[in-house]
């Protein structure tokens, strides 16, 4: 039995608002940043679970600590109690009364238990010796269904109607496994698109792009929209009329503005806006679905999408054409299954957000679950791709022709090489790196 015998927490960040990279319309100097944890235990064989949580940079104070709130319920617990009922163990570590008090499902404490829940999934896929995606891919729909916590999505999504869904994929996994295998999964850059870039870095990244087979192309918008018309005219003049161009105002407008502004850029033919307005506001996701809808325009919307709730009200209010998950917004990957379930349920395409530090590497495998387990298809739907700080991964992302490769090695890809944790460990941290 492979017992947890101690949790440490990093606080790594990287200095990327030095080159604007990941800046927008809302977040003009981000640094991206891991609260990190590590789960050792007495299995010298496999003696660690790596995972981590995503942040711009301060708020790695917070999380950090959040994380840290959390040992108690982790330390002392077995491998094996996790893998017997992984919707129960996430439960409980989901239910202490006084931490839930201060989310609850939603804000730094849920981050922190994203950062556990995606080191214990690491643990678990390193024990069976498999990558997640193939482990969880695997699953039986019993076996699916015992690795989500139900509560508050019974009356749009039940067990059994879980079940249902799952038996239905079954049917093709093996020939679905085989086809990941040879072609990737379908994915699109952001990396072309930054708000702070200038004009010639553009239009180099775009050319670039379509060299490297990119046929998904998203920009950064929702700062000035004659900057927005200019700048989506060269990108136009850059991939052509035949490649997907997706938009994202990271939450900068109100309704009403949502609606004029996407009026106004619908010549450029975007084939979503992403986050047009607060992620909390599902009747006003709603009311923009509506209007776009007869411009052939689809909302998208999920990275800050606090929790399965969330996400169930954006699917019941029709309010997503598209719907994305993060990795670690919502509570790890336990939370991502009912959400995929649940899109699955709506008929919803499953297109998740990535880039930061490790998105990528965490959310290729989830979407690879949704092919082979879940929805049984990839049409319309991409899973995000940024380039950046990848080369700090033990198993870093493979891209081939603008499709993720299937990892290969046993995990989540989730652990980080200790000499980048030494090297980008915040040295504010008491406890710095491990």
């Amino acid at each position: 039995m492979t017992r947890i015998t101690r949790m440490t927490v990093e606080d790594i960040r990287f200095p990327t608002s030095q080159q604007l990279d990941g800046s927008d319309a809302m977040n003009l100097d981000p640094d991206y940043s891991s609260a990190y944890v590590v789960l050792h235990t007495d299995n010298s064989a496999n003696p660690t679970g790596h995972g981590s949580t995503f942040t711009i940079g301060r708020g790695n104070d917070v999380v950090c600590a959040a994380i840290r709130a959390h040992e108690y319920l982790v330390v002392g617990r077995s491998l094996d109690e996790f893998i017997a009922s992984p919707g129960d163990f996430w439960r409980t570590l989901n239910g202490d009364s006084q931490l839930r008090w201060i989310g609850p499902d939603k804000g730094a404490v849920h981050l922190a238990l994203a950062a556990i829940v995606n080191a214990l999934w690491d643990l678990y896929a390193k024990s069976a010796r498999m990558p997640l995606w193939r482990l969880i891919g695997g699953f039986s729909p019993e076996q699916f269904v015992r690795c989500i916590d139900f509560r508050y999505l019974t009356d749009a999504l039940t067990e059994d109607e879980s079940l249902e869904l799952l038996r239905r994929a079954e049917p093709g996994k093996d020939a679905r496994i085989s086809q990941l295998e040879r072609e990737g999964y379908p994915a699109y850059t952001t990396s072309a698109g930054w708000l702070g870039y200038p004009d010639d870095k553009i239009r180099r990244l775009c050319r670039e792009a379509v060299a490297e087979g990119w046929n998904h192309i998203k920009i950064k918008v929702g700062r000035d929209l004659q900057d927005d018309l200019r700048r989506l005219q060269i990108i136009r003049d850059e991939i052509g009329w035949e490649r997907k161009l997706m938009v994202d105002a990271n939450q900068v407008w109100d309704v009403p503005q949502a609606i004029r502004w996407m009026r106004e850029l619908a010549p450029f033919k975007p084939w979503w806006i992403e986050e047009p307005t607060s992620p909390d506001d599902v009747l006003g996701h709603a009311a923009i679905a509506r209007a776009l809808e007869p411009l052939g325009i689809g909302v998208a919307t999920g990275e800050h999408g606090m929790n399965r709730v969330l996400f169930k009200q954006l699917l019941q209010a029709r309010a997503i054409s598209f719907c994305q998950i993060d990795s670690c917004r919502v509570g790890g990957v336990n939370e991502n299954l009912a959400i995929l379930l649940l899109a699955a349920k709506f008929g919803v395409p499953v297109c998740p957000h990535a880039g930061g530090v490790g998105l990528c590497e965490f959310v290729q495998h989830l979407s690879m679950v949704d092919f082979i387990a879940v929805s049984g298809t990839w049409d319309n739907r991409v899973c995000e791709f940024v380039d950046h700080l990848h080369e700090h991964f033990v198993d870093p992302c493979r891209i081939r022709q603008g499709r993720y490769l299937p990892p290969q090695a046993p995990g989540h890809s989730t652990e980080m090489h200790l000499a980048s944790r030494q090297k980008f460990a915040f040295r504010g941290n008491a406890e710095g790196s491990n």
